[in-house]
């Protein structure tokens, strides 16, 4: 019988299949690698995501409003503002963490969300480091130590200090909430003074400042932006600033380093630009030109001028080593004023 010497179909198929598998891997590793590429290439092609953990009203909000604007017209699309207050910052920046790694989320970092809650949180739900990628630091925001004048008449820190002592625990300041800006300076300041406040949270600067100026609560420690039309308009008392210098704004208000036996206290916000970990380097890149582009320009300039806000442009590595050394610095404040967050 004769046996004919031509392979079966299925032989055929899969002789064929093993000649052409490394074919089809290596055609696949090179896709993969030229996704990125291309997405950089076309990015951005739709509008991107700017989250705020914070309620609008704050040094957060001014600064994202801000950027925003520059940044988009440089990238040639929307960003649009969202906010996600709560929880200190956690419920917006834990929000953040869950989206796409694509350049089309970015989030406002701030010394609480990316500083100090690695040590106030028990259970943080998001890794500061590991989870988002650093684009630049965006600005620093001096901080103003203020009282409502109506319900606690003190005129300089000593006076603070010697009202605080004679009634330990009688009085309370306002903050954005556990592990915002502002508490976490004025811990830094109790801790410094030697002196008990009670602290009482709210969910955002706005409504802290809304209920300081009608008297619920006595004293704030937080940023200058927010905080000037109210101490313009009399309403509120600026008594020092946590800034290692005076502010021009404010020429007559000594820092708080003026103080005896305070020196070296000095206290600033600062807020910076992340995007999710993962993204593309060639995205990250984008931003981070685009970003340092706008905190150069004039407009930009002019516009942080008036809000009391200073520029601090950087690289992603530079912003990531940062970000590591703030964790570093507020973990021992955190700890020695004992304010660990379940």
């Amino acid at each position: 019988m004769h046996r004919s010497t031509l392979a079966s179909p299925a032989l055929s198929s899969a002789r064929r299949w093993r000649l052409a598998a490394p074919a089809c891997a290596a055609a696949l590793a090179c896709a993969a690698l030229a996704a990125p590429a291309q997405a950089a290439d076309n990015y951005p092609s739709r509008p991107i995501t700017l989250i705020v953990p914070f309620t609008p009203g704050g040094s957060t909000d001014i600064i994202a409003r801000v950027i925003s604007k520059q940044l988009g017209a440089a990238l040639g699309q929307s960003i649009i503002v969202e906010y996600k207050p709560g929880a200190g910052g956690v419920i917006g920046t834990q929000y953040a963490k869950n989206q796409p790694a694509d350049g089309y989320t970015i989030i406002m970092g701030a010394i609480g969300t990316f500083g100090a809650n690695a040590t106030l949180y028990k259970n943080l739900p998001y890794d500061p480091v590991k989870d988002f990628t650093p684009i630049s630091l965006v600005a620093a925001v001096p901080n103003v130590l203020a009282v409502n004048p109506a319900k606690l008449d003190v005129h300089t820190v000593d006076e603070l200090i010697k009202a605080a002592k004679a009634k330990p625990n009688g009085y309370d300041y306002a903050s954005g909430g556990n592990g915002s800006a502002a508490n976490l300076a004025m811990e830094y300041f109790k801790v410094s003074a030697g002196i008990q406040l009670q602290h009482v949270p709210y969910k955002g600067t706005a409504p802290a400042l809304t209920d300081l100026i009608a008297g619920v609560t006595s004293v704030v420690l937080t940023g200058f932006p927010p905080l000037y039309p109210h101490i313009k308009a009399g309403r509120l008392r600026a008594i020092a600033v946590a800034s290692e210098h005076r502010l021009p704004d404010l020429p007559d208000v000594p820092t708080i380093s003026e103080t005896k036996g305070l020196e070296n206290f000095t206290a600033d916000q600062w807020y910076g630009l992340l995007t999710i970990a993962g993204t593309p380097q060639p995205i990250v890149d984008r931003l981070n030109k685009e970003v340092v582009a706008a905190l150069k320009d004039p407009e930009t300039l002019a516009m942080f001028r008036k809000e009391g806000l200073v520029p601090m442009p950087n690289t992603p590595a530079q912003f990531g080593q940062f970000i590591k050394d703030q964790i570093a610095l507020w973990r021992p404040v955190v700890q020695k004023a004992g304010i660990i967050i379940e």
